[in-house]
This record gives C-alpha cells, structure tokens and sequence, in this order.
C-alpha cells in the first residue's frame, strides 16, 4: 500500500511569487506551465487566467489539472508545484494531457 502524501494549497499572492521567483524548475508545455521549487514540505497551486475563457473554461482547466496532480501524487518528490493553464488544456485529450505532464515532472527532476 502506497503512503498517503498531505499537500497544502498555496493561497496567497506571496506564496505562488516566491514559487514562480525562486523555483528551481520551470517547464513549458502546449498545455500547462509547470513551475517546481524543492523544498521540506509538500504545497501546489493552480492557476487559470481569463486567458482560458469565462468561469467556466477556467474551472475546468483547474479541475484537470488537479486531477492529473492527484492521479500521480505517489510519484512527486518533495517542494512546492504550481501549474498554469493554458487554452489549449481544454481542447486536449485526458492521455495527451497525461503523457505531457509526466514528461514535465521527469525533466524537472520532480518524480521520486
């Protein structure tokens, strides 16, 4: 049985700048920015500008996004993740998404 990781939600304006500022690790791809800074603790943040659409469209690019966070949790290292949305996350298929995101997290050394 795999151990549970606890992750905290990054809220303010001052944590998602420290990661943004001071990540160790950041990786563009056509659907997503991911931004990864090591550190003792477990914390992420997502991120859906107007950019994606109205309420809605960054809803659902949010709620993608945590779901490929929480079906690979098992695999994160340690340190503080935000993902940026981008508008063709919407337009992408669920593997297509799958497959870019565990390509980000390999090249920013971020799987265990």
């Amino acid at each position: 049985m795999s151990k549970i990781k606890h992750f905290t939600r990054i809220k303010t304006s001052k944590e998602f700048n420290g990661v943004y500022n001071r990540s160790s690790h950041t990786r563009h791809t056509p659907y997503f920015v991911l931004f990864y800074r090591k550190s003792d603790e477990y914390k992420v943040g997502f991120v859906a500008s107007k950019k994606i659409g109205n309420a809605v469209h960054r809803n659902r690019a949010k709620r993608l996004l945590r779901a490929h966070f929480i079906e690979n949790i098992d695999l994160l290292s340690r340190g503080s993740y935000v993902l940026v949305a981008k508008p063709a996350l919407l337009r992408a298929s669920f593997l297509e998404i799958r497959k870019t995101y565990l390509y980000a997290l390999k090249k920013c050394s971020a799987l265990t």
